[in-house]
């Protein structure tokens, strides 16, 4: 489990430093070690001591600012890490790849309006009964493993009842969205099995949604009776001529829900609830708490806070830029530079967020960079935010403890992605 302070416990730059000094692909290898199982106290120690952390092969932004400058200057900072890897896994151009274009701009605009922020009622009911069932059908076990028998399988629900995208299966789906994900944001060593991997996934992924915007297209026509998913209100509206949208985009747009959504909910899920149970009086109120649904959510924000799902965004400098310039920590960002940007750390910056090291339900929503800033922030986050907290509380309000630590242990793939995070039910003591 992880530590739930982040004091800084010191010894990165020197270790580093010394290693450089010696072996630069070591050195680069601590820095990306600390990052996956340190970043608490890595980050700390470079908010305090270089807030940009320079290496030869990509540069760290810690402080709450010069991330969010990163972040919101989208025609210096590009996304040009990712995007092509995205555009291949789909075979067309998609909207999360572009910066400030025009097909970047109509398109989140469309994708805006499908995703209605009323919706978010409803979804959470949606949320509430299938939590509901896992957590029925795994009562008289004892214990669950929370992302394969509750977290991903709600965040599946959502796409098949909410976005219209049930795929051919929910393990199918799951796989497909995995794949695509892991080589966008993931994969920094373009390791050419997982891109491969993902530009497999995603074909399959593609040739579904072709043939399930055929489907609805053929139920329109003969005038049936059909949900009010956002699939269908994108078909509908496309083909109503309302909409200058080609089944080609529909197709890609509807692409980018799940891969925005199936990994990072259940991340974040995992996430809050991991926090949560390391503090035992805030866990304690939580639980009390769990019956008002708006006083409830505060408490997994603030868990998030604490550890968001994306530690790290990653940008491409496509000109030399000065990054906080007119402080003490101006830096000069060549071209070409590999940024991350890291909300994680951003989030306990002490000369924007008060006490950063303490538990507190007051924070105001511009604290939050979990959802992303700026430009490519979360399109749909009103539908996430109550997926997320909704899933958390239903579960709380089961009774959920944590198991020895070597059963509580949370496995990942890629040091990003959890596998499994088995937690107690019901009635009983912590171990």
């Amino acid at each position: 489990m992880g530590a739930v302070d982040q004091a800084t416990a010191g010894g990165h730059l020197k270790r580093y430093a010394e290693a450089l000094a010696r072996d630069p692909m070591y050195a680069f290898g601590l820095v990306r070690e600390w990052m996956r199982t340190d970043w608490r106290s890595l980050f700390a120690e470079l908010r305090e001591r270089q807030p940009i952390f320079v290496t030869p092969a990509f540069t760290v932004v810690t402080r709450h600012a010069d991330v969010i400058e990163v972040l919101t200057h989208e025609e210096v900072f590009s996304v040009r890490s990712f995007g092509p890897r995205l555009d291949a896994a789909l075979g067309a151009p998609f909207m999360l790849g572009r910066d400030a274009t025009p097909m970047n701009w109509r398109e989140k605009g469309l994708m805006q309006v499908m995703l209605d922020p009323h919706d978010a009622s409803a979804v959470r009911e949606l949320v509430g009964r299938r939590a509901d069932e896992l957590l029925d059908a795994a009562a008289s076990a004892g214990s669950l493993e929370t992302v394969g028998g509750l977290f991903r399988p709600v965040a599946l629900g959502v796409c098949a009842d909410y976005f219209g995208i049930p795929g051919p299966d929910q393990k199918t789906l799951g796989r497909w969205t995995r794949a695509v994900v892991a080589d966008g944001f993931a994969n920094f060593h373009a390791d050419p099995e997982i891109q491969a991997a993902s530009v497999s996934a995603g074909t399959e992924f593609v040739a579904y949604l072709r043939g399930r915007l055929a489907e609805v297209r053929t139920a329109l026509q003969a005038g049936r009776e059909l949900p009010d998913d956002v699939f269908t209100r994108l078909a509908r509206a496309s083909q109503s001529g309302g909409l200058p949208v080609t089944d080609d985009r529909v197709v890609v747009n509807m692409a980018g829900l799940p891969l925005g959504f199936v990994e990072s909910a259940p991340g974040a899920m995992v996430e809050a609830v991991e926090q949560l149970l390391l503090r035992p009086e805030v866990f304690a109120e939580a639980v009390a708490a769990a019956g008002d649904q708006e006083r409830f959510d505060a408490y997994v924000w603030e868990a998030l806070r604490f550890s968001p799902f994306f530690k790290l965004i990653p940008r491409v400098c496509e000109r030399d830029h000065v990054l906080a310039a007119g402080t003490p920590r101006s830096t000069v960002i060549p071209a070409g530079t590999f940024v991350l940007a890291a909300p994680a750390s951003a989030m306990f910056d002490g000369e924007v967020v008060p006490d950063p090291e303490e538990f507190r339900l007051d924070r105001p929503r511009h604290h939050r960079l979990f959802f992303g800033a700026g430009h490519h922030s979360c399109l749909g986050v009103h539908v996430a935010a109550v997926v997320i907290c909704e899933t958390v509380r239903r579960l709380l309000l089961r009774g959920v403890r944590l198991l020895p630590e070597s059963e509580s242990m949370v496995e990942r793939s890629l040091g990003i992605f959890p596998d499994r995070f088995v937690l107690g039910l019901g009635a009983g003591q912590d171990a």
